[in-house]
């Protein structure tokens, strides 16, 4: 009696498409303010943002973008823009290069309008440790600057489906 090798066992092959992520019960729309220092640089984290953002259930058209000279402007546009009560979420872009006090100022007004104001304000302004101007560094921030488009689009979605819960929750007396 011959035994013929038992077959592995076979999974069905799934198909992969993309995440499938939640939906958003009211519609949201989102600012998005850039820096114009180094433009070419911060739209690859304009560009990544939008597309991620799109796959989350937010349309392109429920995007403003707005650009600022630089980076020590952002704050008060988002603050204007935050007090406009037009905008579900704001995110800030930008790159401040060799002045940590520029970039921890920058940060620490975009967390105090979000608290004043209660719109969520999101922060992709990057101060890398060393800047130089060459190709190399360029195309290394590019890359970088395209990951963390990625990485803002993904905490403002998820923030925003969070808030949207527990503002339902609070309403309803839930919480």
């Amino acid at each position: 009696m011959s035994q013929e090798p038992a077959e592995a066992e076979q999974s069905p092959e799934t198909v992969e498409g993309p995440p499938a992520y939640p939906r958003f019960a009211k519609p949201q729309r989102v600012a998005f303010v850039q820096s114009a220092w180094h433009r070419d640089v911060v739209a690859e984290c304009r560009d990544a943002f939008l597309a991620e953002i799109e796959a989350r259930h937010i349309a392109r058209a429920q995007i403003d973008v707005f650009e600022v000279p630089g980076s020590f402007e952002i704050p008060l546009h988002v603050q204007l823009l935050a007090k406009t009560r037009r905008y579900s979420a704001i995110v800030a872009a930008g790159l401040v290069i060799d002045d940590e006090y520029i970039a921890e100022t920058v940060i620490k007004a975009l967390m105090e309008v979000q608290l004043r104001t209660e719109v969520p304000v999101f922060s992709a302004v990057v101060t890398p440790q060393q800047f130089n101007e060459t190709a190399a560094h360029f195309d290394f921030f590019r890359k970088h600057f395209a990951a963390k488009g990625i990485e803002v689009a993904e905490a403002c979605a998820n923030t925003l489906l969070s808030l949207e819960r527990l503002r339902g929750q609070v309403a309803a007396g839930i919480v």
